[in-house]
């Protein structure tokens, strides 16, 4: 933990967010094990709601004292990939704790292009703890889910596997029982996870792994697999029991951050069954929207993803949490 200048207005787009909520995800614990570069005094974290103190002069949709949200990436709304609903591929986007930005675990966070990267909430959310929790995860996991969900083909009447029981699986069983998914198997070990998967919608719980988690998914399936796969996990093992439980015909839905995933998909496999393959970063700001007013009217609750909470002066002890899995997902008090 550091202190560092508070964040001020630099360009007219700008808007200085006062941090309430933010969380540790499970990619930055590759940061936090030392396997992806930092510079000294780089910042992190890529969640975080709060409320905002200043605006710049060309911010017309926000003003101080707003309630919102932000995605994990800052876009600016008029690109065509924004046009596009791609606004992780904005040319002039970035990422919450990349080199020169600040970062969500923190007390306030320099939001380039405000009107098009924060979304307004009501500001009686901030009465209601459990509510701003479910809040949170539209920032990234809950539609980083949904993007596997969407990318895989999920559809009413079907059969969904979910490869992964990390808070972006759970909110991948959300997402497909929220599309309309008739049987939802989930795929996980760790107790604690797969009761929140069941009450997520998962009808199936396979806590083996490698092959004979490819067994169970197809006894469960009567030797077919399942018609959508969502792999949220990223490692060779994980994708390749994604593909090996997917129904000839069918899609997998990909949204783990890939490490160690550089080979593993046998092509000639997935050509032969018609598999395929869906997904990358999910341009979260492009569905919160659409899954906003499912949070606040309680169609779907994410909030239980979090399951230890820490201020700031936790957020180590956060870290070490999630790294030994002693904590699902933790949420962070600023």
């Amino acid at each position: 933990m550091e202190e560092v200048p508070d964040p001020a207005v630099r360009r007219p787009t700008d808007a200085v967010v006062r941090v309430v909520l933010a969380c540790i995800c499970g990619s930055d614990l590759w940061a936090y094990r030392g396997e992806s570069s930092r510079e000294p005094g780089q910042r992190i974290g890529h969640e975080f709601l709060g409320v905002v103190e200043e605006t710049g002069s060309q911010v017309t949709g926000l003003r101080p004292g707003d309630l919102v949200v932000s995605p994990f990436v800052w876009s600016d709304g008029t690109c065509d990939y924004c046009a596009e609903g791609l606004t992780t591929s904005c040319p002039a986007g970035g990422f919450w704790g990349q080199v020169g930005s600040d970062g969500g675990q923190g007390e306030a966070v320099r939001v380039p292009f405000a009107d098009a990267t924060l979304v307004r909430l009501p500001a009686e959310a901030l009465s209601d703890d459990r509510l701003l929790a479910g809040l949170l995860t539209l920032s990234d996991v809950l539609g980083t889910g949904h993007h596997a969900a969407v990318g895989a083909g999920v559809r009413p009447g079907a059969t969904v596997a979910v490869v992964g029981d990390g808070a972006v699986g759970l909110c991948g069983v959300l997402a497909a029982r929220r599309l309309g998914a008739e049987r939802i198997i989930a795929l996980g070990r760790h107790e604690a996870r797969t009761a929140i998967a069941r009450t997520f919608g998962a009808s199936d719980v396979v806590a083996e792994r490698g092959e004979a988690a490819v067994e169970a998914v197809r006894e469960l399936t009567a030797g077919h697999g399942a018609h959508a796969v969502i792999e949220a996990v990223g490692t060779e093992q994980s994708m390749r029991t994604a593909v090996a439980v997917t129904r000839d015909g069918g899609t997998v839905g990909y949204v783990g951050v890939p490490h160690g995933s550089g080979t593993g998909l046998d092509l000639s496999d997935m050509f032969d069954r018609n598999v395929s393959l869906r997904g990358g970063v999910a341009p979260v700001r492009t569905y919160i929207p659409e899954l906003l007013p499912d949070i606040l009217d309680g169609t779907i609750d994410p909030s239980p993803v979090f399951d230890l909470t820490v201020g700031l002066d936790g957020v180590p002890g956060g870290y070490k949490a999630m790294d030994e899995r002693i904590a699902l997902k933790v949420l962070v008090k600023a």
